[in-house]
């Protein structure tokens, strides 16, 4: 079995922004030179995260309007007792999870008609980084 790691680096202008990643991730896929196996992509912040979906504009809205219901910016959280003031970024990455694995067939990702990666940052406006390990032969 081989690997071969790379690591993406953002630096969102705003503060939550979503950031298609697939074509990022397909030359990470072909350059590792592996035909069958998988990829995983681990957002390395614990206010970020990685997911697959449908990269349709409504969507993303509807996705961030869902999270704001469910972990509102501002509330009153006791993470914010430590001096942080991101208590609902921590809770939309859990939400959204921080990592994906994706199959590799024929040094393609093999993925449905409408998935797409995404890269979802919710405390940004500094430098977070993402690893992508692809594994297989």
């Amino acid at each position: 079995m081989k690997f071969y790691t790379q690591y993406l680096w953002f630096n969102t202008e705003r503060h939550r922004e979503y950031i298609h990643i697939s074509d990022k991730i397909e030359e990470i896929v072909d350059k590792s030179g592996i035909s069958e196996g998988m990829v995983l992509i681990s957002a390395m912040h614990i206010t970020a995260a990685i997911y697959v979906n449908d990269a349709e504009s409504g969507l993303i809205q509807d996705i961030d309007e869902w999270l704001q219901k469910l972990a509102p910016e501002g509330a009153d959280y006791r993470h914010h007792r430590t001096g942080e003031v991101n208590g609902d970024a921590h809770l939309k990455s859990l939400l959204m999870h921080h990592q994906v694995i994706l199959p590799i067939t024929n040094g393609k990702l093999d993925l449905g008609p409408w998935q797409a990666i995404y890269y979802a940052e919710f405390d940004g406006q500094r430098r977070k980084r993402v690893v992508v390990k692809v594994m297989g032969e």
